[in-house]
């Protein structure tokens, strides 16, 4: 049995009754000769002639009621009506179905065309059929999508709930192509865009971009529009993932391209050369030069502060590679710390800033071979200490460890642990 989320729908009475309920509720604005005629239409479906099966157990004609209603369905925003419909489509016809699905596919029509304010009853309609659908069904994929477009279309996504996990578990579950998978990530992108959710559509994008072919002209167009969203987020420094994708790397001739690169390894005066030689580029992708220029400032602070770890870093030398007034490092240091790509500690008297912590833009052999050199000072530095305890601990006749310390500090002895 396939699995479904839970829905509950509260009817009584046969099944004639239950449609005619629903006709009574789809004409009740109708003019009079209009309502009568289609209530007359629906009782002539219905009717049983003399000898032949009640309607009940005769699905050729239950069917043929269902599809006379949703002909009729428009404009509606009765939550009690929808429920029950669903409940009588999904159970006439098979989900995997050709009728199903145009049946569907009409009703998500009324309901994202709908001029009604009411989105919340909407929401819970389409969500409704979503959980009443089996969790494998391909019919997920335009449930779902209408339901973006309604929370789009009224700035409330967030009212959806939507993470990267939910959607990754629905991909792997919902039967469909690798194409309609590509094309729900690109509805997912689309509707963050127009709610004014940029950096959450970063996120998505990424998985958009990894999810198409990577020499296809689809997946070369969604690479450069990827780079140009991730240049244009002014608080997004982290842009080692988009490089990695196959697609972006397989633009490198783009002239996007070698931008991302400058912003990944180079400096302000890499960023000012590509800037001469691609006059026309930034307004073409809409990207503000004034933003890009503190971005490329701000990462370079970092991978200076990356190359200084555990050290002072003169005020100086942040001067002359940000380009910047010796009286500006301070301001910049503060607003390098508030981004969370480093820490430190600020020092007027000695002009300088002592780095705790730094991020680098890309994780390669040069950060590996940093990393490896601070590990090999902190392994030299704990031996150091090791060998002083040790004679301390001999020279006091197997003294406790604090009793050790409290020598060293006595005597003067000292041990440097330099992690730089």
């Amino acid at each position: 049995m396939t699995t479904t989320d839970s829905v509950s729908v509260f009817a009584e009475g046969t099944f004639e009754e239950q449609i005619q309920e629903l006709v009574d509720y789809v004409t009740r604005s109708s003019a009079e000769d209009e309502r009568t005629a289609v209530l007359q239409s629906f009782l002539d479906i219905v009717k049983t002639d003399e000898g032949a099966k009640p309607v009940e157990m005769d699905e050729e004609r239950r069917r043929h009621a269902v599809a006379f209603v949703l002909d009729q369905t428009k404009n509606l925003e009765i939550e009690g009506y929808f429920n029950l419909l669903f409940s009588h489509l999904l159970t006439l016809w098979s989900t995997d179905s050709s009728e199903t699905e145009l049946h569907i596919s009409s009703l998500l029509g009324v309901l994202v065309a709908s001029p009604s304010d009411h989105a919340s009853v909407r929401y819970r309609i389409i969500s409704n059929l979503f959980n009443a659908t089996p969790r494998d069904s391909s019919l997920r994929l335009p449930i779902y999508t209408a339901l973006l477009q309604v929370a789009a279309a009224n700035a409330e996504l967030k009212t959806l709930r939507l993470s990267r996990n939910d959607v990754e578990q629905w991909l792997q579950e919902w039967n469909i192509s690798s194409e309609e998978r590509s094309q729900f990530l690109k509805s997912i992108v689309d509707a963050f865009i127009k709610s004014g959710e940029p950096e959450t559509a970063y996120q998505y994008t990424l998985s958009h971009v990894s999810s198409l072919p990577t020499s296809s002209p689809d997946g070369q167009s969604a690479a450069i529009d990827a780079i140009a969203l991730a240049l244009r987020l002014p608080a997004l420094f982290d842009l080692d993932p988009l490089f990695k994708l196959d697609a972006v790397v397989a633009a490198k001739d783009h002239e996007l391209f070698s931008l991302l690169q400058v912003f990944l390894n180079g400096g302000l005066p890499e960023f000012r050369s590509w800037i001469d030689k691609h006059p026309g580029v930034p307004e073409k992708y809409e990207l503000d030069l004034a933003q890009l220029e503190r971005k490329i400032r701000l990462l370079s602070f970092a991978s200076l502060g990356f190359a200084h770890i555990g050290q002072d870093l003169p005020y100086s030398k942040v001067a002359s590679t940000l380009q910047i007034e010796l009286n500006q490092v301070e301001k910049w240091a503060i607003d390098v710390i508030r981004t969370g790509l480093l820490s430190g500690k600020l020092s007027q008297t000695t002009q300088s800033l002592h780095v705790y912590r730094s991020s680098a833009r890309t994780f390669e052999q040069e950060q590996w071979e940093a990393l490896e050199r601070r590990l090999v000072a902190w392994k030299a530095g704990l031996a150091s200490v090791l060998e002083v305890v040790t004679s301390a601990q001999n020279r006091g006749g197997g003294s406790s460890v604090s009793e050790v310390v409290q020598q060293v500090v006595q005597t003067g002895e000292s041990v440097q642990v330099d992690a730089a």
